[in-house]
């Protein structure tokens, strides 16, 4: 993987963002792609997982942590609004084809799925690869407040400052979510996700797994 540099608008934070050509393609088709709210957050996920990985020395390659950042949420963007599969896999297959297009090792490409599909799977990230541990980390920082005391206050600001959360984060991001989502509400079945049709949508119904065990075949 190519060289990286320190952000020039974020130089108080000393983190590292690619600059190879890889990298400079992915930012422009995910901002073409996605909207400012996606795109910063997508942006700040990478940020928070590059943070708290230096700073927990863990093992990751910048490149595909930030491609994997970048293409996290793209499975959320009208490109897939008659996608019946999880968003999460949407975003993984689309990084996949871009890398392989790129002639990116099978691998690498391996890791960079994982870390894109298992993003919102709380309890298994995070005792795997870094990539994979760090999107979800700093997913969950961006979104959630996740970990928000292992970073300084000049760090946070430092973040915001450089890629702007905006004035009504939460409410735009839990909308962006129920867009993405409420055409295939199955998809959404044994994760979390069900929450956003859930907080959306009063006439949504959630599926119970000790319903489907009772009604089985098998009883």
């Amino acid at each position: 993987m190519k060289e990286d540099k320190t952000v020039p608008s974020n130089e108080t934070l000393s983190v590292v963002i690619p600059d190879s050509q890889l990298a400079r393609e992915v930012t422009q088709l995910i901002r073409d792609t996605e909207s400012e709210l996606l795109f910063n957050h997508s942006i700040r996920v990478y940020l928070w997982g590059a943070l708290l990985g230096r700073r927990k020395n863990a093992i990751f390659d910048p490149e595909l942590l930030y491609v994997a950042a970048m293409f996290h949420d793209i499975g959320l963007t009208s490109i897939y609004r008659e996608s019946q599969l999880r968003f999460e896999v949407d975003g993984a297959n689309a990084a996949r084809d871009f890398l392989r297009s790129h002639h990116i090792s099978e691998g690498d490409i391996d890791k960079v799925w994982t870390a894109i599909a298992l993003h919102t799977t709380p309890g298994i990230p995070e005792h795997m690869h870094g990539e994979t541990a760090l999107v979800q980390a700093g997913a969950g920082m961006d979104v959630a407040g996740r970990g928000f005391e292992q970073f300084t206050d000049e760090q946070r600001i430092g973040v915001v400052n450089a890629y702007p959360r905006g004035a009504d984060f939460a409410n735009e991001m839990i909308d962006a979510f129920y867009h993405g989502l409420k055409h295939r509400p199955g998809s959404t079945f044994g994760t979390f996700n069900d929450d956003f049709l859930a907080h959306k949508d009063p006439s949504f119904e959630r599926v119970n797994l000790c319903s489907i065990i009772l009604n089985s075949r098998w009883e």
